[in-house]
């Protein structure tokens, strides 16, 4: 047709989509941090750094212009996720140059023995809630008073 019309709705089409495609993988992450980590709503965006609002316009597709990339990226590291994944269900190009990650330092060895049983197909649930939960304390607790100082004798 000359009016248009056909285009607009291919146009919409994909649009709408892209916003479908974009809320089932935020749906996906989101239920993979509750079942695997027991996280809210409330602490994926406080580890996200993404807002509960702008998480739940994602889920429900209600956007009208894309999401940022950063805030994407954010969330998508907050989750231990890979932001190309995220790009690919907004259909965002990626051929263009990649960022260049830092090269990790060497793992701790108890560290590496803790992954190795939060994967192991062995190990109960249980076991690997525990093991989360304890690492998720030791992670965000306070230091302990007066560590530094003892760092500080020791190393000295």
């Amino acid at each position: 047709m000359t009016d248009g019309r056909p285009y607009r709705r291919r146009v919409t089409d994909h649009a709408h989509a892209r916003k479908i495609e974009f809320a089932a993988f935020v749906r996906r992450a989101l239920d993979d941090a509750r079942a695997t980590r027991a996280w809210s709503g409330t602490e994926v965006s406080r580890r996200t750094g993404v807002s509960r609002q702008t998480i739940n316009r994602w889920v429900r597709g209600d956007w009208s212009s894309d999401p940022e990339a950063a805030r994407v990226v954010s969330f998508c590291e907050g989750l231990g996720l890979d932001p190309a994944a995220a790009f690919a269900a907004l259909g965002w190009d990626r051929t263009g140059p990649s960022r260049r990650r830092p090269d990790t330092p060497p793992m701790d060895p108890d560290i590496e023995a803790l992954l190795r049983r939060l994967v192991d197909p062995g190990v109960s649930d249980l076991e690997k809630f525990h093991i989360r939960e304890t690492v998720r304390y030791l992670a965000y607790r306070p230091p302990l008073p007066g560590s530094a100082r003892n760092t500080d004798k020791r190393a000295g």
